[in-house]
């Protein structure tokens, strides 16, 4: 029996598993469901529709009423500015050149959306001011586009479009000296 191999025993050896990488890929991982759940929330916009005074017609919406809370703003070269409010074929104020800046065309906007805020109150209807429609002109620059869109930030102006369709008293309007 001396010549049996003898019995060769493995060495064991400790079996200690490190989690430290496991620990990271799981706070990678719920940081990125967190992330993607907040984007996946549908956000709200407001959407501003005529009040129930207007109907669709040929192709635009047609007043009933008087245009009361619309103002409309025509830009044309070198930086000229008209304002109007209600509607080119009875406007409810005279139509006017006006200038840009803070004695012009802001406190021109403040002063109606104040009176219109205030109109809207008394009817019951909290919370509606002017609706300005933003025209500009093939020969105005962008400048004056990008001024106009601050004036609307600054008075708090929180419906207004930016229309490129002219009427011909408009077009003759911006054209005239």
């Amino acid at each position: 029996m001396e010549n049996l191999p003898k019995k060769i025993r493995s060495k064991k050896l400790s079996t200690r598993v490190d989690l430290t990488a496991m620990v990271s890929v799981s706070f990678l991982l719920i940081i990125f469901f967190m992330v993607t759940i907040e984007l996946a929330k549908p956000k709200v916009v407001d959407l501003g529709l005529p009040d129930k005074d207007w109907t669709y017609g040929n192709g635009t919406w047609i007043s009933c009423g008087g245009g009361e809370r619309t103002v409309t703003l025509l830009l044309g070269n070198n930086n000229k500015l008209i304002s109007y409010m209600g509607f080119m074929e009875n406007p409810m104020a005279p139509v006017r050149e006006i200038s840009y800046g803070k004695d012009g065309i802001r406190k021109e906007l403040l002063l109606r959306n104040k009176n219109m805020l205030e109109y809207s109150a008394q009817l019951g209807k909290p919370g509606r001011g002017i609706t300005v429609i933003i025209k500009p002109s093939k020969e105005s620059n962008y400048k004056n586009l990008v001024d106009i869109l601050d004036e609307m930030a600054i008075a708090k102006i929180d419906t207004y479009a930016i229309v490129n369709d002219f009427t011909p008293e408009e077009s003759n309007l911006l054209a005239a000296k």
